[in-house]
């Protein structure tokens, strides 16, 4: 890749790297802008994709919200994502768990990881 597209991509990296995986429940805190008004506001949910490298890395999160599923995706190395807390961890065997979209309640959830 050429030098100077590198140069540019550093300098939206992140100085730590995202501390999560496919399968944990994660907290995302994101800064919204309204108007002239900015909050944060948390969306809890299951990571179930990620995809990309570098500055352009991007993962996907899903709750179940009153009935409805809803996913997001969020770039890793936006300055819009104030922090990323893990809440759990989850194990899971496939890189995309896209196969969660059909299930509901207890099923829809992934096993805890031992953590050691």
């Amino acid at each position: 890749m050429n030098e100077k597209v590198k140069e540019i991509e550093q300098r939206f990296l992140r100085d730590e790297p995202a501390e999560f995986s496919i399968g944990d429940t994660v907290r995302v805190h994101v800064r919204i802008r309204e108007g002239e008004k900015e909050r944060t506001q948390a969306f809890e949910g299951t990571v179930i994709a990620r995809s990309g490298n570098g500055p352009n890395e991007t993962f996907m999160v899903r709750r179940v919200t009153s009935g409805i599923g809803v996913e997001r995706i969020f770039p890793v190395s936006s300055p819009n994502v104030q922090s990323i807390v893990v809440t759990r961890r989850g194990k899971a065997r496939r890189a995309k768990l896209y196969y969660l979209r059909k299930r509901t309640g207890k099923s829809a959830k992934t096993k805890a990881r031992d953590i050691r």
